[in-house]
């Protein structure tokens, strides 16, 4: 951790500002978002559908809409953005601790997931402006401090939601307010940014559908998405698979999010550095994407639980999580880095939308696969066989990123930059 410390202490103050903002955003959302579904089902009462409802509205007013607040940050800068996220999320989580009809609480869950699309590309094309050619360890440091919040939050919010689900809120509520005032006390307007420029939003879209390159990217780094985010989907699964029918799976479940979150926070630093030092960019994407693709393995080999031991099946999905956490140390900073090259550094947080939104997008597609497959094999007895799937799209995702970077230059500017 001194490391991290004295790398922290290099960066100019607004990239620290916003790495901190970054972990405490994370902080507040997941200290509270886990809980949620239970809350909705248990002292509110809500039918399953009618969650899964809610719970997509917030998804979608984020996912979907990350590319409008991208060009936002464009036109009117970075930190006006920041801001209004931080107020909407205040809001958003304020509202959530006192309704109890289904408007306001879809109201509160559209709140709080625009507030995701407004400030997550403005932090990041704020932070990728203000690190300069520096950017790779600011995003690596970025990441540490992103997986930190991530780790303590549903620790926090374990502790709150057991005296209620409306304290959670109500203290997420305080803490996004006092990111609000943090941000317009301390955080100062990059001379950077994009809020004078006059051009159409139809024209910096098409500006950015006409980079093929940025576009093929973003496409690609669809799959290594959808591998990331099954620490959230078949790995708590097949945990209540591991821990067996009737037995509580908390303590394997709380364990993925540990390993993972311990994973990102002690070891992201040293894995940029070993793969800068000896891989590049390019050779970076390509080995990350691997190891996430490689994952999944240990769940392939071990197959069922009954037949291999609940504890040889627990510790393999412990090093499925402890793996993909690695695969996405290498590759994060390389594909933040990469996005802004390809951008050649104009319409940052409009590419950095649009990426978030088609990812996003393949995400929820990816998601429906995954859930659907994993429920097929369980029922005919071949669970093993929604590793395959994964290890095989992984695989396919990692093949492509090289055909991609060999026949195109990552590096380079966009060909196109203007509108035509």
């Amino acid at each position: 951790m001194i490391d991290v410390t004295r790398q922290f202490r290099t960066f100019d103050r607004p990239s620290q500002i916003l790495m901190v903002n970054q972990f405490t955003i994370n902080l507040g959302f997941y200290m509270l978002m886990p809980y949620l579904a239970g809350y909705l089902a248990g002292p509110l009462g809500l039918a399953a559908w009618v969650i899964g409802f809610v719970l997509g509205v917030r998804n979608f007013s984020q996912q979907g809409l990350f590319l409008v607040g991208g060009t936002l940050a464009d036109r009117f800068g970075y930190k006006p953005m920041i801001i209004a996220g931080c107020v909407l999320r205040t809001v958003g989580f304020g509202l959530l601790a006192f309704a109890s009809s289904l408007p306001l609480i879809v109201l509160a869950s559209a709140l709080t997931g625009f507030a995701g699309a407004l400030f997550n590309p403005a932090v990041r094309a704020y932070l990728a402006a203000d690190a300069g050619e520096r950017r790779l360890e600011a995003f690596a440091v970025f990441n540490m401090f992103y997986q930190a919040g991530i780790l303590l939050g549903p620790l926090v919010g374990l502790a709150l939601t057991m005296l209620d689900f409306r304290v959670t809120c109500i203290a997420a509520a305080i803490i996004f307010g006092a990111l609000t005032v943090i941000q317009i006390v301390t955080l100062p307007a990059h001379h950077k940014e994009a809020a004078s420029e006059r051009t159409r939003i139809r024209d910096d879209w098409r500006t950015i559908l006409r980079n093929r390159t940025f576009v093929l990217f973003a496409i690609t780094m669809i799959s290594s998405y959808v591998l990331s985010f099954q620490v959230y989907l078949a790995l708590p699964l097949q945990a209540a698979v591991v821990a067996g029918p009737g037995r509580d799976d908390t303590a394997l479940v709380t364990s993925l999010f540990v390993v993972s979150g311990l994973v990102a926070v002690l070891a992201q630093l040293r894995i940029t550095k070993l793969c800068t030092r000896w891989l590049g960019r390019d050779r970076s994407l390509c080995i990350g994407l691997a190891v996430m693709a490689a994952a999944f393995v240990p769940l392939v080999v071990v197959g069922e639980p009954a037949v291999a031991g609940r504890v040889t099946a627990g510790v393999a999905l412990l090093l499925c999580a402890a793996l993909l956490a690695v695969g996405t140390a290498i590759v994060f900073p390389f594909e933040m880095d990469t996005i802004v090259a390809l951008s050649g550094g104009r319409l940052m947080g409009t590419h950095y939308g649009f990426y978030n939104t088609i990812v996003g997008v393949g995400i929820l597609l990816g998601n429906l696969g995954t859930g659907a497959l994993f429920g097929v094999f369980r029922d005919a007895d071949a669970g093993a066989f929604v590793w395959v799937v994964l290890v095989s799209l992984g695989v396919i995702c990692a093949a492509t990123m090289a055909l991609l970077v060999r026949a195109r230059d990552l590096a380079a500017p966009p060909a196109v930059v203007g509108a035509g």
